[in-house]
């Protein structure tokens, strides 16, 4: 693999433990409002929700809203779903903005700081811009690039999310790895001529696990535990 020179990274859970923020927050804001829920299957529901509001559509689907708009939405839609109710609208801003502060997996800060020692590497997200930049601060994360589909204008996995990033970092798309915790987004960067590299967060959806839809059967180029673990594998110092 002495030809891969950029590492596209997704980041919504590959990067960011967004499970832990957003149930505690769930569950903190349940308490205050004397509100009892399955706070666990709760915040799988409504990450599932987001996902597929954000990804869903035809192929040639380019939303005029972002994450932030699906998450302030998506909450307010399970809970109601679910028959949850008492939360305020303040209480569904607080859990968007959540996901402004969320922090990142353990390994992340030094393992990336790591890999971008021998690599370029590059945020590819759905999450919105600002997003990325309010949880990168936070944990002190650099990015050589961050291609939000927010500015591409397309979402992954759709194949021009992937090309176009490519084609930003003025490379082939065979020359760049696509390091992610999910199946969906591996295939489908695969799909793209892009090299693959899974990395194993099995804490990252709570209990309940990763729903099927996120999995995929393909074979991947590396399969690592953690980012230290892929630095490994790569050769990084």
């Amino acid at each position: 693999m002495s030809n891969i020179r950029a590492l596209t990274f997704d980041t919504g859970g590959t990067i960011l433990d967004w499970y832990t923020g957003i149930s505690s927050t769930l569950a903190e804001i349940g308490q205050r409002r004397d509100v009892e829920a399955d706070w666990p299957r709760l915040t799988h529901q409504y990450r599932i929700a987001s996902l597929r509001a954000m990804t869903g559509g035809e192929e040639d689907f380019s939303p005029d809203f972002n994450i932030d708009d699906v998450h302030r939405e998506q909450i307010e839609t399970v809970l109601a779903d679910n028959g949850v109710s008492g939360f305020l609208p303040d209480d569904f801003d607080r859990i968007r903005d959540r996901w402004h502060a969320l922090d990142c997996w353990e390994d992340v800060p030094e393992g990336l700081a790591r890999l971008r020692s021998g690599y370029v590497v590059a945020s590819l997200t759905i999450l919105s811009n600002r997003l990325i930049i309010d949880t990168c601060k936070r944990s002190g994360i650099s990015w050589d690039a961050v291609f939000s589909c927010e500015s591409i204008g397309v979402y992954k996995p759709r194949p021009r999310a992937y090309l176009q990033a490519a084609r930003w970092l003025q490379l082939e798309p065979q020359t760049c790895l696509m390091v992610a915790a999910h199946g969906l987004d591996l295939s489908a960067a695969q799909r793209c001529g892009f090299k693959t590299a899974f990395v194993r967060r099995p804490g990252e959806w709570g209990p309940l696990g990763e729903p099927e839809f996120m999995r995929s059967d393909h074979e991947f180029d590396f399969v690592a535990d953690d980012f230290h673990d892929l630095a490994d594998q790569l050769g990084c110092d």
